[in-house]
């Protein structure tokens, strides 16, 4: 399970693992926010109504779910059960609310956390991105102090400020911890 605040550079590194790491099944969220550019439905993140989100709440379809940015993010509770009865091993790319969770409901999950070097480096990596409104990146880096101040809970901590050596980092600890 790998956690960060928005702009750590989290999607990409999982995106890298799981080319190293072809047997790992990676864990779609569930999300009621829009598409960004160049999102795919079913590979990025399944995009469904609010209405849809909050009847599977109800159904207690959700392995965890949050409210996050005014929107509501998911991991499906039977693609983890199934993923795991059939002997896989799973990638979430999950939120710090969804960690707390996941680790609850699965306590031999492996957490990861991932960090900018610094808040001005993840505001200058958001601002970049060029797809938030100013309020939308206010949020964030609020946001961001409080996920930071989890970082604790997690198993392993990396600070990501060369791509590089984050990849070389995390696919020493993916290998550990898949054998």
């Amino acid at each position: 399970m790998v956690s960060a605040p928005s702009g750590a550079g989290k999607t990409t590194l999982c995106r890298l693992m799981l080319e190293k790491f072809p047997e790992l099944s990676y864990s779609v969220s569930h999300t009621t926010r829009p598409p960004r550019n160049g999102e795919v439905h079913g590979k990025d993140y399944f995009f469904i109504g609010k209405e849809a989100f909050e009847e599977r709440i109800e159904n207690n379809l959700w392995a965890e779910w949050a409210r996050v940015h005014d929107n509501y993010y998911g991991t499906s509770l039977t693609f983890i059960r199934e993923t795991l009865e059939n002997g896989g091993s799973l990638l979430l790319d999950i939120d710090v609310q969804g960690a707390k969770q996941i680790t609850k409901a699965f306590p031999s999950a492996v957490t990861l956390f991932i960090m900018a070097p610094d808040l001005g480096t993840l505001e200058q990596r958001l601002r970049g991105r060029g797809t938030e409104s100013e309020e939308t990146i206010q949020q964030r880096m609020k946001n961001a102090e409080k996920e930071i101040e989890q970082k604790g809970r997690y198993h392993y901590v990396i600070e990501n400020d060369d791509l590089e050596i984050s990849r070389k980092e995390i696919s020493t600890i993916f290998e550990k911890e898949l054998r």
